[in-house]
């Protein structure tokens, strides 16, 4: 009976150990040992179609309205320093983003790399939040185009009957026909092709910026004519102090966000390894050149004290005799939302694509059109469910659950570039169908390495017998201590990779204690204090280590190599994960509670359905040696 009981605590053991394995498990980096079966996404995309798609995404109408809030209530005339220092924030970020994805340039983006650098159960969570940023943000951006239309036609008494928002009564539900529409002309968009969907996105995004351009102009202009007004407020750049501008930088970085889905789109670009990292460069860079010309302007026109908080640019040109430029303002407006709803709905079929492929969703969501070469079935899905959220709904107030999505994922994105530095995967999953292979390369290489170890072992035997050959030879003899020292040393690359793992890992924890401390506001004083000192300890001891640390050569040979490589590693990286864990802690408590409800859903989403039919349910994994010997193994027995 004891033995029994033994054996099912073994048994026991056994498949919690294999349970927790399987939620690590990490997949392979696609290569050119990785072939997809069926049709594959057509390579047509430039890193001006990329830039295109990354600055129609990122400036939507949200910085019509943004310059006015935050100047009058944070930052005054210095909204272009916090707009810089956001910038300077989001590119943080966008330095991680360029070298994943310049490695690892397939669709999926932060989903793909959390997968290949992490595991598999905080990619299905990167996954599962992006579904909800995507499906929400393009609900909500298209709830927003149908006021901005009729703004410009004077009235919604001047849109057709069929595009006015009414209610229903008996559900008192407000619809809004204009923006189901809207949705779907676009989910038809991006059916038609990716050539020619970010064809029209890049004419949407060219008004956009034309607006933007007039604005800065002629605002200048007048400006320059009124003697920059705004800005004589006698020494009183900052008037609400360094906090307020700092607190105004913290709102408008989400004014950045969008450059990722340039990332979404890497599977239909020509030349990935350079167009990435230059598409998400250029996309950061014009963006923050526009958005601080943007606010130079507005805030010198008006005093900020003045700005109109809803139509902060329209009511500045109106001040200063411009009524007309309302309507260039409004159209600006309208291309913006347009651009950002084309931009929210291109990376969401791709990564239930990618998904799919990887067995945590059905195979329904991989398929892809044989003529058009896009996810047809994934686009039409999901494109239909944000036109019905955009018809029923009022998702205003789910907005901020879109923070939480695009937050968590630049933070695990930025902790996958300190693992791919320090602790690279070692071993790769295989199908099992390469078994015959794989076995066949590793008892071959066993054979050539014990050869090899009794070739060594003869030349030390050489070496002893003729001590003066060698200085080292002569110095085991005489000081057996020392070959124990070089044995040491040949074993230290695997004790410096446990070291760096547990120093991100204390990192992390370090960022989490620190910034709960900041962000929550209702503990003691003295709580405060105390966590904050144990976090920024944690912190600082856990970063000082991995810079002492040499990252892996590893690092060199994994994923596509001569792509762009992130600077100032482990203090970018690290500086990243503080910033978004940060902005991540100051969301509400409403929002996280909705959060976790939507992540709760998407645990019993994996437990059913996605670890059990994940691609790597029955991979074998090998050492990364191994892999060009079993794919040349593989590849003479097909010949």
């Amino acid at each position: 009976m004891i033995v029994s009981m033994q054996d099912k605590g073994e048994a026991l053991l056994s498949k919690c150990s294999k349970g927790f394995k399987s939620l690590v498990r990490r997949k392979q980096v696609d290569s050119v040992h990785v072939r997809r079966e069926g049709h594959q996404l057509a390579r047509k995309l430039t890193a001006l179609d990329l830039t295109a798609i990354g600055v129609g995404t990122t400036i939507g109408a949200g910085v019509y309205v943004l310059v006015g809030t935050v100047a009058r209530e944070h930052t005054g005339p210095a909204l272009t320093v916090s707009f810089l220092i956001a910038g300077l924030a989001a590119a943080l970020s966008a330095f991680c983003y360029a070298e994943l994805a310049s490695r690892c340039p397939s669709a999926g983006s932060a989903y793909h790399y959390a997968y290949i650098c992490i595991g598999e159960s905080v990619a299905w969570l990167i996954g599962w939040s992006l579904i909800l940023e995507y499906t929400i943000g393009g609900a909500a951006i298209a709830r927003g185009i149908s006021p901005n239309i009729a703004l410009f036609l004077g009235g919604e008494g001047n849109l057709p009957a069929f595009l006015v928002r009414h209610t229903i009564p008996q559900l008192g539900v407000v619809v809004d026909p204009c923006a189901a529409i809207l949705v779907l002309i676009v989910t038809f968009l991006l059916c038609a092709g990716i050539k020619e969907s970010s064809l029209v996105q890049t004419i949407v995004t060219t008004a956009n910026v034309c607006a933007m351009l007039f604005i800065i102009v002629a605002g200048g202009y007048l400006a320059c004519k009124t003697g920059w007004v705004g800005y004589e407020l006698h020494g009183r750049f900052f008037p609400f102090g360094l906090n307020g501008m700092l607190a105004g930088s913290a709102i408008v970085f989400f004014s950045y966000i969008g450059f990722d889905a340039v990332t979404g789109a890497a599977e239909e670009t020509k030349r990935p390894l350079r167009d990435l990292p230059l598409g998400i460069g250029m996309t950061l860079t014009l963006c923050c050149i526009l958005y601080m010309l943007v606010s130079v302007v507005i805030v010198g026109l008006v005093p900020y004290y003045a700005l109109n908080p809803d139509t902060p640019i329209s009511s500045a040109f109106s001040a200063n005799g411009m009524q007309w430029a309302a309507y260039i303002v409004t159209a600006g407006a309208v291309t913006a939302l347009c651009a950002s709803l084309m931009g929210s709905l291109l990376p969401q079929p791709r990564l239930l694509m990618a998904m799919a492929r990887d067995g945590l969703l059905p195979a329904f969501f991989s398929d892809i059109s044989t003529r058009t070469q896009v996810p047809v079935k994934s686009t039409v899905t999901t494109g239909m469910l944000a036109a019905v959220l955009a018809f029923f709904m009022d998702v205003s107030e789910l907005s901020g659950m879109v923070s939480v999505g695009t937050l968590l994922a630049f933070t695990v994105v930025a902790i996958s570039i300190l693992i791919l530095r320090y602790a690279p995967p070692e071993e790769v999953p295989l199908p099992s169908s390469l078994q015959q292979f794989i076995d066949s390369v590793r008892k071959q290489l066993d054979d050539d390495s014990q050869s090899m170890e009794r070739k060594e072992f003869n030349d030390a035997d050489i070496v002893e017998q003729r001590p003066s050959q060698s200085e080292y030879g002569e110095a085991s003899i005489q000081y057996p201590l020392i070959e124990k020292q070089f044995c040491e040393e040949k074993q230290n690359p695997r004790r410096r990779r446990n070291i760096a793992i547990w120093n991100i890992a204390l990192f992390c924890i370090g960022v989490l204690v620190l910034t709960s401390a900041a962000s929550v506001e209702y503990l003691p004083s003295l709580v405060h204090f105390s966590l904050g000192a144990v976090g920024a300890a944690i912190l600082l001891c856990s970063l000082v280590v991995l810079a002492c640390l040499n990252q892996d050569e590893a690092r060199h040979s994994f994923g596509h190599t001569g792509g762009f490589l992130c600077p100032f590693v482990p203090f970018l990286p690290a500086a990243c994960i503080l910033i978004n864990s940060y902005l991540l802690m100051s969301l509400g408590v409403g929002t996280w509670i909705r959060v976790s409800i939507w992540l709760i859903m998407g645990a019993l989403v994996y437990i059913s359905y996605g670890w059990r039919h994940s691609s790597l349910t029955n991979a074998v994994y090998v050492p990364m040696a191994y892999l060009d010997h079993i794919y040349r193994a593989s590849s003479s027995h097909q010949v």
